[in-house]
């Protein structure tokens, strides 16, 4: 089998990139990761060298070239058989396509007021009715995903699936703007925020980036119970608590820490 290699974009700045790379993280399917700055003189020049659109990402497998970011999880799903890309039951898959295609295709304002910026320190940002528009209806979407569909787990449709992967920057922008949410949207946000894979990238995303004004923490609240339940899913928590006493886990979630110059 000819191994694969995604080319992605900066990850402070490409939320379309961070899609099929979580898709392939969560389900641990192997790549090399070639990742090329944006904008720069040589942007443009790198990209063409990987990409026909002139865009990131795009996938390498052997001899063929999948360029855009659902179809890069669909070939993932069916090249390497990958469970509950999309939901089993008819309708919760005729669901999980509509919103995701949706995400695709739509949210113009809130992209172009909120725009993806991984290592951004939480902070709230006033936006236009028209991207609070745009908000309410992806909240509105959430919930009726959680609530109808979303039984078996703690992702859009219970299991995670190309549409969380497709919402998951969605969500960090909620996070990095300190949208204000509650209910099943909240729970959603921090599930995909304490995912492992988000928070690598997210740490890559300072690094590229790094503060020099000192260290600073990127925090936010996140419910106790939250944490606790992530905590019991992280095997070096788990290996830890057997092995040493644990402190209580804080309130917040520390994505990650920036380190001093």
């Amino acid at each position: 089998m000819s191994s694969l290699t995604l080319v992605i974009g900066s990850k402070t700045f490409s939320s379309w990139s961070l899609r099929p790379w979580l898709f392939l993280k969560h389900h641990h399917v192997a790549f090399e990761e070639t990742l090329i700055a944006l904008n720069t003189d040589e942007t443009r020049r790198q990209i063409l060298e990987h990409s026909p659109s002139g865009k990131v990402p795009v996938l390498i497998h052997g001899e063929r070239k999948i360029w855009e970011s659902l179809a890069i999880c669909e070939y993932a799903a069916e090249t390497f058989g990958l469970p509950s890309a999309w939901p089993l039951e008819p309708s919760a898959r005729a669901f999980a396509r509509a919103i995701a295609t949706e995400m695709h295709a739509g949210f113009a304002d809130l992209r172009n007021e909120l725009p993806f910026e991984a290592n951004r320190e939480p902070e709230r940002k006033i936006y236009s009715a028209r991207a609070a528009s745009d908000i309410t209806r992806i909240r509105n979407l959430w919930r009726e995903a959680r609530t109808r569909y979303g039984a078996e787990g703690e992702w859009l449709c219970g299991r995670f699936g190309i549409v969380d992967a497709m919402f998951a920057p969605v969500a960090l922008r909620f996070f990095v703007y300190d949208v204000a949410l509650d209910g099943p949207e909240r729970d959603y946000v921090d599930t995909i925020v304490l995912h492992p894979s988000i928070q690598a990238w997210m740490e890559a995303a300072t690094l590229e980036n790094p503060v020099r004004e000192g260290p600073h923490a990127r925090t936010q609240e996140i419910p106790a119970a939250v944490l606790a339940a992530a905590n019991a899913m992280n095997p070096l928590v788990q290996h830890a608590a057997a092995t040493q006493p644990v402190a209580p886990a804080p309130t917040k979630i520390k994505s990650f820490l920036l380190p001093p110059d």
